[in-house]
């Protein structure tokens, strides 16, 4: 039975020392502020990003290297027969394309198997743990990557952002749009479901755009993933940029909302996400897992 690896990349949320407790290994991923790289959790903490970003420094993401992504992969094949790397969504980022290219090469056919889960945040977390349950149960490699991408779209998150500024910064909105927005306290509702990040709707304030969020969940629960649900196979998440005290309020009104369901996480969305949106969001996920 070969020996798996499971690795993914700090888009997931699990750190680095999270990652060595529970076999799981993670690739941190690359920002350049004002011209210089920083990787997150080695030259860059939460608390330093957030600070930076409120300074108003330019800001942007960038992608392992080809040779962090063969170096790690080396590494891990001296003490593994395979690895099964599931980076962040195809569609939020070039990482994915860039490693299947890599994996290609005669020294990593057969042994780096890279899933495009089309995930990100709590939802590519989610991932890496039943990834790594499936390897201690002694799944295969074919059997593992067979089941994230059969699942990878019965998942869905809705993003509540506090201020349209970011989403200027990054060209996703106009600067007249922005300042309509800020003048009439806008929030912008988002919907990342596979490879797209969709506007959703707009509301004009939070309690309302809580309301939204789980009247959406409800809406994929009983329509899009009711199979799933019904079999009592889907789970929520809770998470936040810079946003704890609210995210703790809201995880007990998600919970209300739906009493049978379990709540796996209540964490901060990836550097990448937040980068776009800024502080102070809010989200909640659906997903489906076989976890316990």
């Amino acid at each position: 039975m070969s020996k798996i690896a499971v690795l993914t990349d700090s888009n997931s949320g699990i750190t680095i020392e999270e990652g060595k407790k529970n076999g799981i290994y993670v690739i941190p991923m690359p920002f350049i502020i004002n011209g210089e790289e920083y990787l997150e959790e080695i030259s860059l903490s939460q608390k330093d990003f957030y600070e930076k970003l409120k300074q108003n420094a330019n800001i942007s993401t960038s992608q392992p290297s080809a040779y962090t992504l063969m170096d790690t992969w080396d590494n891990l094949l001296k003490e593994y027969d395979e690895i099964i790397f599931i980076p962040m969504s195809s569609g939020l980022s070039a990482t994915c394309s860039n490693a299947t290219s890599l994996s290609q090469q005669e020294e990593y056919k057969g042994k780096v198997h890279v899933v495009d889960n089309q995930r990100i945040s709590v939802t590519q977390k989610l991932s890496c743990y039943e990834a790594k349950h499936l390897v201690d149960l002694g799944k295969s490699s074919t059997e593992i990557v067979s089941y994230l991408m059969n699942t990878k779209m019965t998942s869905s998150i809705y993003i509540m952002v506090d201020t349209l500024e970011y989403l200027k910064k990054g060209g996703r909105v106009t600067p007249a749009a922005a300042a309509l927005g800020a003048l009439l306290n806008i929030k912008p509702v988002l919907q990342i479901r596979g490879q797209k990040l969709d506007s959703y709707c707009k509301v004009l304030s939070t309690r309302v755009g809580r309301i939204k969020m789980i009247n959406a969940i409800k809406h994929d629960l009983e329509n899009d993933f009711k199979e799933a649900c019904d079999q009592g196979k889907m789970v929520l998440s809770i998470a936040h940029t810079d946003n704890l005290e609210e995210a703790q309020t809201f995880k007990k009104q998600v919970q209300e909302a739906f009493p049978n369901l379990k709540i796996m996480y209540l964490d901060s969305l990836s550097l990448s996400v937040s980068c776009h949106i800024g502080p102070g969001s809010l989200a909640v996920t659906c997903a489906i897992s076989n976890l316990d």
